[in-house]
């Protein structure tokens, strides 16, 4: 595992921050540009993305949503995997972040060099990465997935007898392979938000809140999820808990997801589950301080400057785009209720 220290912005005072989403308003307007924002990133900026025509959603959407959408400029509310991905799909528009240093410790954990010589040293497996990765990392990839599609796509790749090398988040990829039976070698990373989930501490917080529905990401490890009453991604999270007949549901996963579950369920109760023991200085914790990173006051400046813009170099966007269309074909025909016939087995890693 990898680690790096995070900036996070002061939070603004009250005429500061609304000076400052006043400002954000218009340069959008004036750089034809539109605002996507994760999940996990401060609720003014969820509510902001919302407000001015932009997205709240998961790095696929967020990608998804910038390459179809008129802006040609897009500012990202993430980590920066999140933009290079944005820039891999909208390669023509110009991508900004408010700060580049927001990363993430499953990209962190997988150097594209290494990975690469693992790859190397199995060429037989179907390499199959999750999106908190690196543009390099991509690259090596016959296939990408979220969290949302990463079963079925594995679960088909089994149909046909492949086997799968894995990266980088080893709690996902363990929980998948449970699931489907998969063949899966598996790269040893961890998100340092999930990986803190603590059974122990779930199970006496179920006590305390007997009719509580545990919702639950996979990113969390194997005794958290065995704990769970919904498995899924940000949006099953947000699934779960608008369809499932409960008023109250503990959620295993980043603090962020907080203000969208609150919003879209005012009548309804949500408790962060916990990331730590009777020792520690908080119950729960949990919260990526790189997406932590992102604030009103970076949003503006990066408007302003039209600066740090995200960078891929072309080739290589260019080949980290074959395993990301893909997953954007194989969720497409789900969705249109296709044969999966367009699925390919193995293009090898170039």
């Amino acid at each position: 595992m990898r680690h790096a220290w995070a900036r996070v912005p002061m939070e603004p005072p009250p005429d500061e921050r609304a000076a400052l989403k006043d400002q954000i308003r218009r340069l959008l307007k004036e750089r034809h540009a539109v605002l996507v924002s994760h999940y996990y990133v401060h609720p003014d900026l969820q509510d902001l993305a919302e407000e001015t025509g932009g997205l709240v959603s998961d790095s696929l959407e967020m990608a998804r949503f910038g390459r179809d959408h008129a802006a040609t400029t897009l500012v990202v509310s993430g980590v920066r995997f999140m933009g290079e991905t944005a820039k891999i799909l909208s390669p023509e528009k110009r991508v900004l972040m408010p700060d580049l240093d927001a990363t993430c410790s499953l990209d962190l954990g997988c150097p594209a060099d290494e990975f690469s010589a693992l790859c190397d040293a199995h060429p037989d497996r179907t390499v199959v990465v999750y999106a908190n990765t690196s543009a390099a990392v991509k690259a090596r990839a016959d296939w990408l997935v979220t969290s949302s599609c990463a079963l079925d796509i594995v679960r088909a790749l089994k149909a046909q007898g492949q086997k799968i090398l894995w990266a980088p988040d080893r709690h996902l990829g363990a929980y998948i392979q449970r699931e489907t039976g998969a063949d899966m070698l598996m790269w040893n990373g961890s998100c340092i938000v999930h990986d803190e989930f603590k059974a122990f501490e779930l199970e006496a917080l179920k006590k305390e809140h007997p009719k509580a529905k545990v919702l639950v990401h996979p990113e969390s490890p194997a005794d958290v999820i065995a704990l769970a009453d919904a498995v899924g991604s940000t949006a099953g999270i947000l699934k779960a808990a608008r369809e499932m007949d409960a008023q109250e549901f503990i959620v295993a996963t980043d603090s962020g997801m907080m203000h969208k579950l609150r919003t879209l369920n005012p009548g309804k109760v949500f408790i962060e589950a916990p990331t730590a023991g009777d020792s520690a200085t908080c119950k729960s914790c949990a919260h990526c301080p790189w997406m932590a990173m992102n604030g009103l006051a970076g949003v503006a400046q990066v408007l302003q400057t039209l600066s740090p813009q995200v960078q891929v170099d072309p080739a290589l966007g260019a080949r980290a785009r074959l395993p990301i269309d893909r997953m954007l074909a194989f969720t497409a025909s789900q969705r249109m209720g296709q044969p999966l016939a367009a699925l390919v087995p193995h293009i090898g890693a170039a």
